[in-house]
């Protein structure tokens, strides 16, 4: 991995982590389902003209259904679902939360397509979901007792995005990058948009909240997704993917300093247990094996 490429994934890692950030100022104020429908429309117009420009257009034909199936379980469920918890959650909090995205996809991938789960890996899910009850609690303890449905709701956009994650394997494989990031983009617009004029705000949103939902459509997703895609070019899926061991450290930095988010010690260790059961359920931290010597005597 060259210098560059690391800096391309502190860079998409930062702006993911920002992600969270700009969700919490912005989804009160829209609504979750209307900020993220405003959120994948943006995303949308700045997607799709590079297929165009790419000439890569013909890659949607015979494969817009199950694109559109992509873009309601990689897109639109878990978007909304993120966007509700940041109601409740702080920012940084619900990027730790996005972190066990690799853990549902272990499972995921292991009940629909019998991939190998080893007893380290099974261990490693135990410990992610050890993490999660350790956040939890922390925040019982310092009162906040409404915390249980935002936290599921985080928890099941990520499992979406595990599940987005073997149906893409499975039905998708060799399919463009930028074909797809554009075609699920639309079709969650498609879904959301009409079902968000139901939630429009009795009060116009803040400048801030304005500029929220469009720096997370122009830069947490549409650039976001063309560093990713260079990154998969680059260093392959596996290494591209590591990125989500990073974006927990942006999201808790970028909430305490520009929200004042309070980062306490039961954050860190649950963060801790959250990415060391990750990384040991995709194998990505392998424990070492001992040796076992025979002596002949």
């Amino acid at each position: 991995m060259t210098p560059r490429n690391i800096l391309e994934l502190l860079l998409l890692a930062a702006i993911w982590g920002a992600s969270f950030i700009f969700m919490r100022i912005g989804s009160p104020e829209f609504g979750p389902i209307l900020f993220m429908a405003l959120r994948t429309l943006t995303a949308s117009v700045f997607l799709l003209p590079l297929v165009f420009i790419t000439k890569k257009q013909a890659a949607f034909k015979g494969y817009k259904a199950k694109i559109f199936v992509v873009g309601i379980f990689n897109t639109a469920i878990p978007f909304v679902l993120f966007g509700y918890a940041t109601l409740t959650l702080s920012g940084g909090l619900t990027s730790v939360l996005n972190a066990t995205t690799p853990m549902f996809g272990a499972i995921v991938a292991y009940i629909w397509f019998r991939d190998k789960l080893t007893v380290i890996a099974s261990f490693g899910l135990l410990i992610g979901f050890v993490g999660v009850y350790l956040l939890v609690l922390d925040k019982v303890t310092l009162g906040q007792q409404n915390i249980l449905l935002p936290t599921l709701a985080a928890l099941l956009a990520s499992l979406c995005y595990g599940l987005s994650a073997s149906y893409t394997k499975r039905y998708l494989t060799g399919i463009s990058s930028t074909v797809l990031a554009s075609g699920s983009q639309v079709s969650a617009t498609l879904v959301l948009l009409p079902i968000s004029f139901f939630f429009i705000p009795t009060q116009w949103p803040s400048d801030a909240a304005i500029m929220s939902v469009l720096l997370l459509g122009v830069l947490c997703t549409g650039v976001a997704y063309i560093i990713f895609f260079h990154l998969i070019a680059n260093l392959g899926p596996s290494k591209a993917i590591s990125v989500t061991y990073l974006i927990p450290a942006f999201g808790l930095f970028w909430g305490s300093l520009f929200l004042d988010e309070v980062i306490t010690a039961g954050m860190i260790i649950g963060c801790g247990f959250i990415l060391t059961g990750v990384a040991l359920a995709t194998g990505l931290l392998k424990l070492p094996k001992r040796k076992i010597s025979i002596s002949k005597n």
